[in-house]
């Protein structure tokens, strides 16, 4: 990958509001914590503890069961083994009766023990898919809890992994891990009791390839666990690339970084092949390990066998039933190996499913005013506010905004417009200073309260999968029919709507590709003035639709705006100039205000702008194109050379 690449690879992110502080998530080597996410996660499935129990009592019955029958068969093979040697002598001959006796009642034992593994094996995944969806859920309430700066900062393709594949991974995990430990553990206990019933010699022998295999688990668990930790978290970072790279599908082709993306994605696929092929070697490296170790113990326990046969001490019953023990012996220590595997998988997807749950939430609301009642002027009270605390983005603004003014907000990119209006939505709260709405200080309201005060309209249009009318009435759930349509024709999009072949009933594909950025943006002014929320707030809402239907959205508007306090952020003059108040800001600070008309009567920055973006419209109409980046944009000309040059970006 070229530095060029690389760089733009590790660009801060972008917030849903176009700002903000980036992150990134680096791959952890070993869990930070193993021992205290298993307590989490214990801790967590309390409430199923009685049907845990259920399933410990029926997998300990279904193991007892099915270790309890090589010792009945072996009776079988040891009358039949008589019945031979008797008939060859001569002395007598098989007791068939005997035999079926036996032999139906080993069928009988292993049915039951089919039963009861049917039975824990069903609990076991209810109680698993119910710890998923109780996971899920407190995730998706956690995610309503969460600071905006954390989803500024962090991949949304990694919060979505965790969502899906990390609780994915921890409910297969917990399905497999749980049962296979306990029937394991006790398989190994109750083999070890009936192998010293038959002989304690023999037992010995077995026992002494235990350490051969405690210590071969060990080399391979300690090799493989940090693999599977970076498994997982490769493969949140390479969902974040999948997710980003497709919801920008667009521009990556405008801009001709196919290969960049491909050769981004291509270098974390090599780290998740590197960890997903090492982490499933080693895990695979142990079932032929415990084969070898497990045939040690047949050919031992074979020859000593054979040897105390023939001195009597054990019938050939005995040897067949013993050496069905060693396979089922062995059997289990290799299953505990994967289990171990299994359990470090979990371990790695739960750790990350609480350190997500564990992440600091907003602070909580001490409401104790209500918004009800209050009068929507705005008071800004000396405000000072930084992403970084040590680098403030605003650092002291003062307003009085009156109730039912229009206050416009001008400045250059980063100097602090939009920051404004994410303190007031109370998306951050303010370092110092304060923001008062109807001389209440914001704070002192519960979020949802205050922000049910505000209808917006963003520059980053947002409509979810579903019908356009669907769509519009997310301002105002319970809207009728005739409302949404009467906002549609407000926003003066209803037109475009009836030429479509389902109108209203139109299906908006998931990233809304099936129409245009201007139409994304008339349908959210369409369901803002659904929503007739007492406050406004627009932040460049006629940035993406031409020069004509701006002027009639603006009339729109207009009325929207009447008697309502709002707030609009624009870079095109010709928008705001009915504003009762307009604010240029720079550097987080109000350098001027007044009114468009007295704003324009001095030598100041606001002229200048004004002054500039005429001369660009003039330019326009009279064909006059520039390849200078700064003349090409009106109000980036003013940025490149006038005095609003210098405006700090805060992301």
């Amino acid at each position: 990958m070229s530095a060029q690449e690389n760089a733009q690879a590790q660009e801060p992110r972008r917030g849903p509001m176009g700002h903000g502080p980036g992150g990134r998530m680096m791959p952890g080597e070993k869990p930070k914590n193993l021992k205290g996410t298993l307590a989490k996660l214990i801790a967590f499935m309390g409430r199923f503890k009685a049907a845990i129990v259920v399933v410990l009592v029926f997998a300990v019955g279904s193991t007892i069961f099915n270790i309890v029958g090589p010792k009945v068969l072996s009776t079988a093979t040891t009358e039949l083994f008589n019945g031979i040697v008797a008939k060859i002598d001569g002395s007598g001959g098989i007791d068939f009766d005997a035999i079926a006796r036996i032999l139906v009642f080993t069928l009988g034992l292993y049915l039951l023990s089919a039963a009861c593994s049917f039975v824990q094996g069903w609990i076991m995944s209810s109680v698993s898919q119910r710890t998923c969806y109780q996971l899920r859920g407190a995730i998706a309430d956690k995610i309503d809890r969460m600071p905006m700066g954390y989803f500024e900062r962090t991949s949304v393709g990694d919060t979505l992994s965790r969502i899906t594949n990390d609780v994915d991974t921890l409910g297969q995990s917990l399905n497999q891990g749980v049962t296979q430990l306990i029937t394991s553990v006790t398989t190994i206990v109750g083999v070890l009791i009936m192998m010293l019933s038959i002989n304690p010699l023999m037992t010995l022998i077995t026992v002494v390839i235990l350490p051969v295999s405690i210590v071969l688990i060990m080399v391979v668990v300690k090799r493989s666990q940090k693999y599977f930790v970076a498994q997982q978290r490769t493969l949140g970072k390479i969902n974040g690339i999948v997710e980003e790279t497709f919801s920008g599908h667009a521009i990556v082709k405008a801009f001709n970084r196919e290969d960049g993306t491909v050769d981004r994605f291509n270098e974390t696929n090599a780290k998740l092949y590197g960890s997903a092929w090492k982490s499933q070697f080693f895990s695979g490296l142990m079932q032929p390990i415990m084969t070898f170790v497990g045939n040690l113990g047949y050919v031992a326990v074979a020859i000593a066998g054979s040897f105390l046969a023939v001195q009597g001490v054990i019938t050939v019953g005995d040897i067949q039933a013993f050496i069905q023990y060693v396979k089922n012996f062995t059997q289990p220590i290799t299953q505990l190996t994967q289990v171990s595997n299994v359990l470090q998988q979990m371990a790695a997807a739960a750790e990350r499913i609480f350190e997500f749950l564990d992440a600091p939430e907003e602070e909580p609301d001490h409401a104790t005013a209500r918004t009800a009642d209050v009068e929507c002027n705005v008071q800004f009270d000396h405000v000072r506010f930084g992403y970084d605390p040590e680098k403030p983005v605003i650092k002291d603004f003062s307003a009085q905004v009156s109730e039912g003014q229009t206050v416009a907000l001008v400045g250059p990119t980063g100097a602090g417009k939009t920051t404004m209006v994410k303190l007031l939505m109370r998306f951050y709260d303010v370092q110092s200073g304060c923001i008062k709405i109807g001389g209440t200080d914001i704070r002192d309201f519960a979020r949802d309260d205050l922000r049910s005060l505000f209808g917006m309209v963003l520059q980053d249009t947002w409509l979810f999968h579903g019908t356009i009318r669907d769509n519009i009435r997310y301002g105002k759930l319970d809207a009728t029919d005739e409302e949404v349509e009467a906002a549609a024709k407000a926003a003066y999009v209803n037109h475009f709507i009836q030429t479509l072949p389902q109108g209203y009933d139109t299906e908006i594909n998931e990233d809304a590709s099936n129409i245009s950025q201007g139409q994304r943006q008339l349908l959210t002014i369409a369901r803002a003035i659904l929503a007739d929320r007492r406050m406004l707030i627009l932040d460049e809402a006629t940035s993406s639709v031409d020069t004509r239907t701006e002027e009639r959205i603006q009339k729109a508007m207009d009325n929207l705006m009447a008697g309502r306090t709002s707030f609009v952020i624009a870079h095109r003059l010709s928008t705001i100039k009915s504003a009762d108040l307009i604010l240029v800001i720079r550097d987080g600070d109000i350098v001027e205000q007044g009114t468009h008309e007295e704003l324009l009567a001095g030598d100041n920055i606001y002229q200048e702008i004004y002054a500039s973006q005429m001369e660009f419209a003039r330019n326009a109409d009279a064909g006059d194109g520039s390849d200078d980046g700064c003349a090409n944009d009106p109000f980036s000309s003013v940025v490149c050379g006038s005095p609003l040059e210098g405006g700090e970006r805060h992301a």
